[in-house]
């Protein structure tokens, strides 16, 4: 079985971006040895067209496969990119686009949950991306395996949750914690089986 692994940015009280979603206040800690360990560790996440950007020529080593939300998608649409991870097996869950911009784009419009347990019981020795946002988060929280919670030196005060889930008690364990120059903490929990 292959662990579906939450790889998310937040600041320190919880959120993935403001009440709008917008998440570039974060974006400044995106330097140093901090961005240095996870592109080692996490090359896959970094979207396509900006791994020449970061000088990331690197095969896929946790990851092969991403599933995101519709408004996480709508950030590359929105700068004319229809594939924005073209180095995984790119999944988009929606509700609104009726027909998928790009052929290495499979869309999720119906059974969510069941979907990604397909892919989870797929044969591979890699994992898979859940990259945002809150309410596939949320809609996912029963399969998600993983969290790997990078979290910024700031307080928003409000705004988009890292889970758009109703109340509920879950339990993870935690694996390890690293801090940075920068002021970023990484948190690695698994699932409290």
């Amino acid at each position: 079985m292959r662990k579906l692994t939450y790889y998310i940015a937040c600041t320190i009280d919880g959120f993935i971006g403001d009440p709008e979603g917008d998440a570039t206040s974060m974006f400044k800690y995106s330097t140093g040895s901090y961005m240095q360990e996870m592109n080692a560790e996490y090359p896959e996440t970094v979207p396509t067209h900006a791994r020449e950007i970061f000088g990331i020529d690197a095969e896929n080593k946790q990851f092969d496969t991403i599933v995101q939300g519709r408004r996480s998608y709508q950030l590359a649409l929105d700068i004319g990119i229809t594939s924005p991870y073209s180095h995984l097996r790119e999944f988009v869950a929606t509700r609104s686009l009726a027909e998928s911009p790009d052929a290495n784009v499979e869309l999720i419009t119906e059974d969510l949950v069941g979907r990604v347990r397909e892919l989870k019981a797929e044969d591979s020795p890699l994992g898979i991306y859940l990259c945002g946002g809150s309410t596939i988060a949320g809609e996912l929280i029963e399969e998600i395996d993983e969290l790997v919670i990078k979290t910024y030196p700031e307080v928003y005060g409000t705004g988009m949750p890292m889970f758009g889930a109703g109340f509920q008690p879950r339990e993870f364990e935690l694996g390890s914690v690293r801090a940075f120059d920068n002021g970023v903490i990484v948190r690695t929990y698994t699932r409290k089986r």
